[in-house]
């Protein structure tokens, strides 16, 4: 099998570069992996080669994470005041402290190594890098400042260091976000809620001093679809009535109607989130200056605006309508980065049942799409592993690659780095009452990883 950037030219590194201390004996196999993306379904992955060790088979796993720190979306993507998920980077550390994984952080896979290159160098590739871009909305005006998405708007409050320098303003007073999902109602919420109860949670520095500057008072998020279409999640749904400082508003008749055309026997799911919205909409109303509210069957066909986003024409079934809007985040899907030896189909790598080509794999996001929560992503893992493992031949016994990345200068991270930065957001949590916080640039996150701390 051929890739982009397949072949090394001149001199091969590889060929001299020391072996890393792998099982020996005539009886053991042991193959190595590469895994491509440091998140929920990368570590998962990693976490069923290791079920499938015997005595006669091992796995000897790179871990490639194209930024200086692990976790993908639990880091960069759960809500801040979500903390109980995150909970999750326990077991990946588990994970990654185990003799036969290493974790090869600041190493973007594409531009530092192509996936041919280490196609041709290990057994097996399993490709774990999500969907990191968000979808467009595809209407007039799109490109106006303040109209955002979602993806850009969660990776500045969860201090991912490619979007720290987003440009956010919330020095209007009405935002509205446009999607269905959790993510919506997480953007929604961030807007939303008042930042008071953020200051203990680990939300990026910049975004916490942005949000307590916000002038944003009112909320709306805006499905397109009725509400028995809505993917939120019923726990995620019934958490709102909590926000003390938030009125939380959804119109009786639009649950009234979505629960009719549901049926008298709608799916489990479907049936909880309207039980779920119809106590929101029975909630009453408390004397507070911050509203969340929620509007279904509202298509968005023009945004209108010259210096900045100001309106937003929508189709609903009672008509056309413009609504006023200071700033817009579309939260409506996404889509892969481009990998060159990957086609990119819809919303996910074209694959089947996760394999894509020769040895190269795909798991979690990366090979479904968008759906799912993080548990998904074990079970669909495990799966694609099995599938894997059944596929090996010989193993190659090919020479380390770190050598020839240190050779081009990459500057890599390896567990040991990672865990000086981790270590060091943890202590500025504790002196700051908060669970971390996060260091947002790179050359910084380099200098930690690197220190004799």
């Amino acid at each position: 099998m051929r890739l982009g950037g397949n072949t090394l030219g001149g001199s091969n590194p590889l060929v001299s570069a020391p072996e890393r201390s792998l099982p020996t004996g005539d009886l053991v196999q042991t193959f190595s992996i590469a895994i491509v993306g440091a998140g929920p379904s990368g570590y998962f992955a990693a976490q069923a080669l290791q079920n499938l060790q015997s005595d006669d088979l091992r796995f000897a796993i790179d871990i490639y994470e194209r930024l200086p720190t692990p976790w993908g979306l639990v880091r960069s993507g759960v809500a801040p005041d979500h903390p109980k998920i995150k909970s999750v980077s326990k077991v990946f550390e588990n994970i990654a402290a185990k003799p036969n994984v290493r974790l090869l952080a600041n190493v973007n896979v594409g531009s530092d190594i192509s996936l041919g290159e280490i196609s041709a160098h290990y057994d097996a590739v399993v490709v774990a890098i999500g969907t990191p871009e968000g979808r467009s909305l595809g209407i007039p005006g799109e490109q106006l400042p303040n109209v955002i998405s979602s993806a850009d708007f969660v990776y500045w409050y969860n201090g991912h260091p490619e979007f720290a320098d987003v440009a956010v303003d919330l020095t209007g007073t009405r935002a509205i976000v446009i999607g269905a999902g959790n993510v919506a109602m997480d953007v929604g919420r961030m807007l939303a809620i008042d930042p008071d109860d953020l200051d203990a949670t680990d939300t990026a520095d910049h975004a916490l001093k942005a949000l307590h500057q916000s002038r944003i008072r009112d909320v709306t998020i805006v499905a397109r679809r009725g509400a028995e279409s809505a993917s939120f999640t019923s726990p995620e749904l019934r958490e709102l009535p909590g926000l003390e400082s938030t009125n939380v508003q959804i119109e009786r008749t639009d649950i009234a109607i979505a629960l009719e055309r549901a049926g008298a026997e709608p799916e489990k799911h479907v049936k909880n989130n309207l039980d779920a919205m119809m106590a929101i909409a029975e909630s009453p109303t408390r004397n507070v200056e911050r509203t969340l509210r929620f509007l279904f069957e509202h298509k968005p066909v023009e945004i209108k605006g010259q210096d900045r986003v100001s309106s937003i024409i929508f189709d609903t079934p009672s008509g056309t309508i413009e609504v006023p809007c200071d700033l817009l985040i579309t939260a409506i899907g996404y889509r892969p980065n481009d990998l060159p030896g990957l086609v990119i189909e819809g919303s996910r790598y074209a694959n089947n049942e996760g394999l894509v080509l020769g040895n190269i794999f795909v798991v979690g996001w990366a090979k479904r799409g968008p759906s799912g929560v993080i548990g998904t992503n074990k079970s669909d893992s495990t799966e694609v592993i099995h599938r894997l493992v059944e596929s090996l031949g010989v193993p190659k016994n090919k020479a380390d690659m770190l050598p020839l990345l240190k050779e081009r200068g990459v500057k890599v991270i390896e567990q040991s780095g990672w865990m000086k930065i981790n270590e060091s957001e943890l202590s500025q949590g504790v002196l700051q009452g908060r669970p971390r916080v996060k260091v947002t640039d790179v050359d910084e996150m380099l200098e930690i990883a690197q220190s004799n701390q």
